[in-house]
């Protein structure tokens, strides 16, 4: 049996279990265990995302439709923030490095501003901050275990707000904890909380973004 390279020698399938039983491929077994520099460098010099979770690399696949989307969060997060400073919001690259020796990356993420160090700008790869909010555009390889882990896990580390949005229902599920959540769909808006007061946004209009196409040229005359 093919067995993965740890002290208590787990088998793949104990190790696929543990990650919230995904897909093998999307697991490296070297090196092991992997380091926060070996993200760093794997996204420098592949041009791929993997977020660290138990000493394993796991690549984060993010497809076009799921870009979009987050895309849609990001405008109306910024438009926000234009008129509320209340911190910066990071994109589907933006990596953050979690207690536990765990990389982890949102598609999209709002850090406010006292959880920057010593009030000084990110510009680490893998910043260790906290994101006040984070958003997973969920796709068709993430799994229920793997989303549960990284529900518990944001919240463990200090995140108030985690919003998953399901492409496929039309719908946000906006976490204030592990155990309290709202489903809302596109007849809905989703707030900000506590997290970004005043902020709302129509369900609706964040996967207008996947309706639309171009529109028709007029004739001249």
């Amino acid at each position: 049996m093919l067995m993965v390279p740890s002290t208590k020698a787990k088998t793949v399938a104990d190790v696929l279990a543990e990650l919230g039983d995904i897909s093998p491929y999307r697991v490296r077994l070297r090196p092991y265990p992997a380091k926060v520099a070996d993200v760093v460098r794997i996204q420098e010099r592949e041009k791929r995302l993997f977020e660290l979770v138990d000493g394993f690399l796991v690549e984060k696949v993010m497809g076009h439709p799921e870009s979009r989307v987050a895309s849609a969060l990001i405008a109306a997060l910024e438009n926000y923030l234009e008129t509320n400073d209340l911190g910066v919001v990071s994109g589907e690259g933006g990596m953050f490095r979690l207690p536990g020796n765990l990389v982890r990356i949102p598609d999209v993420a709002f850090v406010p501003w006292q959880s920057f160090p010593n009030d000084e700008a990110l510009v680490e790869s893998v910043p260790e901050v906290i994101p006040g909010l984070a958003v997973e555009v969920l796709s068709q390889s993430n799994t229920p275990g793997e989303m549960s882990r990284k529900l518990r896990e944001y919240f463990r580390a200090g995140v108030r707000l985690v919003w998953f949005v399901d492409l496929v229902k039309e719908t946000v599920t906006a976490f204030t904890s592990e155990e309290r959540s709202k489903v809302i769909s596109s007849a809905g808006k989703l707030d900000g909380g506590k997290v970004l007061p005043g902020f709302e946004l129509s369900v609706a209009k964040i996967f207008a973004k996947l309706k639309r196409s171009r529109k028709p040229k007029r004739s001249g005359r």
